[in-house]
């Protein structure tokens, strides 16, 4: 006899949400592995977005009921519970604030949702490519949704920045094909099918990519015709109760964002000494972003895009053969990890998708090139370290590994953005401390990425709130912070060409409180860390507590801490 709602657990309540969560969103599905979602697309219309919220209510209603049924205050239980309760509240919380109707940014919008989705979908064999022309079918009906959902917002005055709908605008052209002289992205895919296709699905593939495209050149225009001149006087920035607002969504807990801003300014001075330290080393006499200037020239390159990839591919290899056995306890299934080049069109920054359910599908690496074809090593070995191994794969697989330990929910979807990224930056430092960083030209290159980050609480938190620069600061003491200094501020402390600086800054100011989790998630790990060594004193094994925090799922910023000083 089936069991009642009544009688589920939390892990069971969290299961179903995420069974119900994949018929309403496909692409979820195609990321999961889902055979069923792959010719779909979601409805990203507000009646959409009501059914997911709708159904976020209804879950936290059944979890009332599952916190009561014995058994649900175990370890594993408890754990999942919290995750979901805090998940849903701050995604419903989103919601009845109508954010969902001016998600205008130029990568992490239902647009380019839509279109990376198709890099992650299998394409080995002739159903599979009918699934794709499917789903290219099914482009104009999602992006139009889209467009519904941006139109209301203008009726109820929630705005897209003006920069972050410019910068949209520019990569909708690129993706159209420019102004029609050539083909546009799902041209492209359609095309890249194989030879040994049937005609007639290859004609339809050709068909429904041009149908695709059609799509976003009228996205494009609507955009650039309407949205663009509707928004065009409305703030960037979104002022400290949005901003509130957003970081418990991407940090999973509710910040005292005055201390996480005095933080970012600490770690800032903090790595400016090792920096110097690191560039003396490199080129005496020059402060830090000469000497990594000095590097873009004459310090260790890759040559080539096909080569950094296989480059790439062989560092994350050697990450695992050096760890597996030493730091970690690697299944065969997540040693697997694959080096991509990233999709043109998107933002600079590179990513990391993660893989199938199955593992048929293995977590990758995606490296945005956009014509560059010198790859300095020195920006390469952390980022790679940040991304792959031991970073995001070595996670986000691990909870996919011990899916049967947790929830599917805590093993796929249950994500926060902090605690992931967070991981990642960790691992960063924890590859610095293992002496995987040996000479000055690597250490820097570390050191210049923290930097970034820490530069991006300051920032964040500044430009969104409109805080006061310290009076000890070496930039613009005592005057507020805007879009504009932010962007010179982050120019002057990062080795990144001017380009890579504009789509960040772009990006923070459409996602904000997502770029701060990285330095105040790491800090969470090392408090965690900090703690349980504290605990165990002597006998604690560092290896062993890898695991079993890699094996815990997700958690916000607040529940992290408390479980990993528990373990």
């Amino acid at each position: 006899m089936p069991e009642t709602s009544s009688s589920l657990l939390p892990r069971q309540v969290a299961d179903e949400h995420v069974d119900a969560l994949i018929a309403l969103d496909p692409i979820t599905g195609t990321y999961l592995g889902v055979k069923e979602s792959a010719g779909l697309l979601p409805d990203f219309s507000p009646a959409g977005q009501r059914a997911v919220a709708e159904l976020a209510r209804r879950t936290l209603d059944r979890l009332d009921a599952a916190e009561r049924v014995p058994g649900a205050d175990s370890e594993a239980e408890r754990r999942c519970a919290r995750l979901l309760r805090e998940r849903l509240t701050a995604e419903l919380a989103m919601f009845e604030a109508e954010e969902g109707l001016c998600t205008v940014s130029n990568m992490r919008s239902p647009a380019h949702s839509v279109r990376i989705v198709f890099t992650v979908m299998p394409t080995e064999t002739e159903e599979d490519w009918t699934a794709v022309a499917a789903r290219l079918r099914a482009v104009p009906a999602a992006l139009y949704g889209y467009r519904s959902a941006l139109a209301l917002g203008l009726e109820h005055k929630r705005f897209g920045g003006p920069r972050p709908t410019a910068t949209f605008i520019g990569q909708l052209t690129e993706w159209a094909g420019g102004d029609g002289d050539r083909p546009g992205w799902f041209d492209e895919f359609a095309g890249a099918a194989p030879a040994a296709l049937p005609v007639t699905l290859r004609a339809e593939l050709t068909a429904a990519g041009r149908v695709a495209t059609e799509a976003v050149a009228a996205l494009r225009d609507w955009m650039r015709d309407v949205y663009a001149p509707t928004v065009a006087d409305a703030p960037d920035t979104v002022g400290r109760e949005r901003y509130q607002r957003w970081t418990r969504y991407f940090n999973g807990t509710d910040l005292d964002l005055d201390q996480a801003y005095a933080y970012g300014w600490t770690e800032y001075h903090r790595l400016l000494g090792e920096m110097r330290s690191e560039a003396e080393r490199i080129l005496p006499g020059a402060d830090p972003w000469e000497a990594l200037a000095h590097l873009d020239e004459h310090g260790t390159h890759v040559e080539g895009v096909d080569e950094v990839r296989v480059w790439l591919q062989q560092l994350m290899d050697e990450a695992v053969e050096a760890l597996d056995g030493t730091h970690f306890e690697l299944a065969d299934r997540v040693r697997r990890v694959e080096s991509r080049i990233a999709p043109a069109g998107g933002a600079a920054a590179p990513y990391y998708t993660g893989p199938s359910e199955d593992f048929s599908r293995p977590g990758r690496t995606w490296l945005p090139v956009d014509g560059v074809t010198r790859f300095p090593v020195y920006d390469l070995v952390s980022t790679w370290y940040h991304e792959g191994v031991p970073g995001h794969h070595l996670q986000l697989a691990q909870w996919v590994h011990v899916a049967d330990r947790l929830s599917r929910y805590q093993a796929t979807i249950g994500k926060v953005s902090a605690n992931c990224e967070g991981w990642a930056l960790y691992a960063e430092r924890l590859m610095d401390e293992l002496g995987f960083l040996p000479d000055a030209e690597r250490r820097l290159g570390y050191l210049d990425g923290q930097m970034m980050r820490a530069c991006r609480v300051i920032v964040d938190i500044g430009m969104h709130l409109g805080l006061e620069i310290p009076a000890d600061s070496p930039f613009h003491p005592g005057e507020r912070w805007t879009p504009e200094l932010a962007q010179e501020f982050f120019q002057r402390h990062s080795s990144r060409p001017p380009a890579f600086v504009e789509s960040e800054l772009t990006r923070y100011l459409s996602m904000p409180g997502q770029a701060i989790g990285y330095k105040l998630g790491e800090r969470a790990w090392l408090l965690g860390r900090a703690n349980a060594r504290a605990a165990h004193g002597d006998a604690f094994d560092a290896k062993a507590w890898h695991m079993a925090a890699l094996s815990q799922g997700p958690l916000g910023l607040d529940d992290l801490v408390e479980e990993l000083s528990r373990l």
